[in-house]
């Protein structure tokens, strides 16, 4: 029954990460909470097999293009295991109430990234000079060569953490936090950044799902028909996307983050009285 309470939720998620690239699976633990009747510790090892089934599929268009760093990818997604272990084991120790309440404050941080992105694409669709368009058409593809030093280890190593501790934690993928920092840190071009954040929280869902795999945490009769139902969502989502204009859907999704993260947030916190 479960199963089936969650799969049109599950279809949304998948609805949402198809038309808007990524941050649908954000909405997955509430849903799974609220309508599916999941425990939230329950909900975020659920949602951490939705985020791993879809970024492993979602992955397989960017590799065959060739926009996934596997070796810096690799190195981003090692220097989370720490940081992933250690989300799982406070996953385990927290209060459910309290750990709804601090995902509402992800969902959002999560809404205001994507508001941002809402308006710096906005202002890139300005029109422009001829002579600007030529520039960037005449730009290269391909990011420059990664200079590493000491403030580039240390910057990956923090924000590798940082997303470690996200996945672990609350059951998400974080690309909110692994994008930004391929650019800023590794000067990744912004479709390389989105390739290689796949490849990331792979690796940090699957550190992640180990120590619930041990625990016996999994309800797959949840986690089966819910994924499958994001799947197909996703194929849906991508067309979808290929017909509307993305701003206007990512203004809904925020507008949407915000309307569940406030609910999420009352709902916890009167429960934590």
């Amino acid at each position: 029954m479960r199963g089936l309470l969650a799969s049109p939720f599950g279809f949304l998620i998948g609805l949402s990460l198809g038309a808007l690239g990524g941050g649908g699976s954000i909405l997955a633990v509430p849903a799974l909470v609220y309508a599916a009747g999941q425990t939230p510790k329950h909900a975020t090892t659920t949602s951490l097999v939705l985020v791993a089934v879809t970024a492993v599929i979602g992955m397989v268009p960017h590799w065959r293009a060739g926009r996934v760093r596997l070796a810096a990818g690799m190195i981003f997604g090692l220097a989370g295991i720490g940081g992933s272990l250690l989300g799982s084991h406070w996953n385990k120790a927290a209060d459910p109430n309290a750990l709804l309440l601090a995902f509402s404050g992800l969902m959002l941080v999560a809404a205001y990234g994507m508001w941002r992105r809402v308006r710096t694409t906005c202002a890139r669709q300005q029109p422009r000079s001829v002579g600007a368009a030529a520039a960037r058409a005449e730009a290269p593809s391909v990011s420059s060569s990664v200079q590493i030093d000491t403030a580039t280890v240390i910057k990956v190593i923090v924000a590798g953490t940082i997303v470690g501790l996200l996945t672990g934690f609350f059951g998400v993928g974080g690309g909110f936090v692994i994008v930004p920092a391929l650019v800023l840190a590794l000067g990744f071009t912004m479709p390389e950044a989105i390739g290689t954040s796949l490849l990331v929280i792979t690796i940090n869902s699957a550190v992640a799902l180990t120590t619930r795999l041990q625990a016996g945490s999994i309800e797959w009769a949840t986690v089966i028909p819910f994924t499958i139902a994001s799947l197909i969502g996703v194929v849906v989502g991508s067309r979808l996307a290929s017909k509307h204009d993305s701003t206007s859907l990512q203004r809904w999704f925020v507008a949407l983050l915000v309307v569940v993260a406030v609910y999420t947030a009352v709902h916890s916190g009167l429960a934590l009285r």
